[in-house]
């Protein structure tokens, strides 16, 4: 299972146990704020996404959404996301869980200039009822990213 390659993840940090196992499900951002008691936007979503034929990441505040001109001057094609089973498949983890961590080989990160505005995030782990409450700077440490890009824009 997902969430468990996850907390082997932090484990080699000894982090494994701030990760958050919820009773409900926290597989959207809507019910991902509701159930860990946050606004939507701290919710550090991940966006999966095919460029040149490898899966990317983008992970964005949960309040904002994908402007396509700056996609496409940051990666050079028009943003195409994954299929459910392609996320599963590419990336290692299902849709509702997916997160930067304990993910697949090949797979590059890419943290979305959205989540700067808050001290701390909440990403999933891997499963449709985990997250993890981390700070930006431990963001940047534990999802391996590649770095900063500006692609995303408020929602309306």
């Amino acid at each position: 299972m997902a969430i468990e390659r996850v907390k082997e993840y932090f484990r080699q940090y000894g982090m494994e146990n701030r990760i958050i196992e919820l009773k409900e499900s926290s597989a959207t951002v809507e019910l991902a704020a509701q159930a860990l008691g946050c606004e939507p936007a701290r919710i550090a979503k991940s966006l999966s996404f095919m460029v040149d034929g490898k899966a990317i990441l983008v992970i964005s505040a949960g309040d904002v959404k994908v402007d396509n001109a700056k996609y496409k001057a940051e990666f050079g094609a028009k943003a195409k996301m994954l299929t459910a089973e392609e996320v599963e498949t590419m990336v290692g983890h299902a849709v509702g869980g997916v997160c930067p961590f304990g993910i697949n080989e090949g797979v590059t990160v890419y943290l979305d200039e959205s989540l700067k505005r808050f001290h701390t995030v909440f990403p999933a782990c891997g499963s449709g009822n985990s997250a993890i409450e981390l700070t930006i700077p431990e963001m940047e440490q534990y999802s391996g990213y590649d770095k900063w890009v500006d692609v995303c824009k408020l929602r309306e």
